[in-house]
């Protein structure tokens, strides 16, 4: 697609989100254009899939290349692009990518989701890729037979520590809670892992090593010992949005937490502005799979009946 080209709609974000939404506009033939950086975003990072309806157990990934292919069957246009940018002019909006190019539309739907949170400690950058992930899937091969710990007691911490004890050695799962909060199915898997050990009411106060990580400092002692052992950590404390300063540029309001606002129908507070998936505050904050795919239906419903008006 050529960059002076007027379009309908550009969906930013490749997520459950914007590639339901590309499925839907594709299927009302609106002149559309998708643009992401990772196709499935961090649902392409799950080694494990169990409550989407069609899927008995399913990876991230390949629940991924299921959305994508079923959108381009339909006509659907995906490209691979960073936004860097997105201005609103009297009758359309701007969009710039950071290698420059530019596209023209009559309607936005951010569909970004969210990214991964850090921990806030010292040397944390240092480390990441030296001891440090915030992916399972995609660096546990790396730690075969050795010792590692899962920061966290979500679903995606248990489920994290249950992939990696089948490659790991030992995985501690430490949680700064008095009990893991994930779903009961996943307690009862990691109850049943004779290498999996829980540590609670604890934080991580240091991470300790020269080239690479060695060693953890813990703020309550375990086992009578301040320090833990490790040859690496996988963060899993939560996410929060992952949106542009094109946000705040564009006047689009926010919840208390920084989650884009919308209406039953998905639309922001701006005129010609949708948004879809994990980065709003819509589905009671139930940030699931199949909420971010129902809301890039709902917002490429609305968006398609907003472009029959104009």
């Amino acid at each position: 697609m050529t960059s002076s080209q007027s379009l309908d709609l550009v969906i930013v974000g490749t997520g459950p989100a914007g590639l339901t939404a590309a499925l839907y506009a594709a299927r009302y033939k609106l002149n559309a254009l998708s643009i992401g950086q990772i196709d499935g975003g961090l649902m392409s990072e799950a080694h494990k899939i169990c409550n989407f309806p069609t899927e008995l157990s399913i990876s991230g990934l390949d629940l991924t290349s299921k959305m994508k292919a079923n959108a381009l069957s339909q006509g659907a246009i995906i490209e691979n692009g960073k936004v860097k940018d997105i201005t609103k002019g009297e009758n359309s909006f701007e969009v710039i990518l950071d290698n420059k190019e530019k596209y023209f539309t009559k309607t936005i739907l951010l569909a970004t989701g969210t990214k991964h949170r850090q921990l806030g400690l010292k040397n944390e950058n240092k480390f990441i890729g030296r001891g440090i992930s915030y992916c399972a899937t995609c660096d546990g091969m790396l730690f075969k037979n050795k010792i590692v710990a899962v920061i966290g007691g979500s679903d995606s911490a248990l489920t994290s520590a249950l992939y990696l004890a089948e490659i790991a050695s030992k995985v501690y799962i430490i949680y700064r809670g008095k009990a893991l909060r994930g779903e009961p199915a996943w307690l009862e898997k990691i109850n049943n892992k004779k290498n999996i050990e829980i540590i609670l009411n604890t934080n991580l106060k240091n991470l300790i090593g020269e080239e690479k990580l060695i060693s953890v400092e813990l703020d309550q002692p375990y086992q009578n010992q301040p320090l833990l052992n490790l040859d690496g950590i996988f963060v899993e404390i939560g996410t929060e949005p992952d949106h542009g300063d094109y946000i705040k540029n564009l006047g689009i309001e926010l919840d208390n937490n920084n989650y884009i606002k919308v209406d039953s129908s998905q639309k922001t507070n701006i005129r010609g502005i949708w948004a879809a998936g994990d980065i709003t505050n819509a589905s009671n904050n139930f940030r699931q799979i199949i909420t971010a795919c129902a809301e890039g239906a709902i917002a490429a419903e609305s968006i398609n009946r907003y472009i029959q008006l104009l």
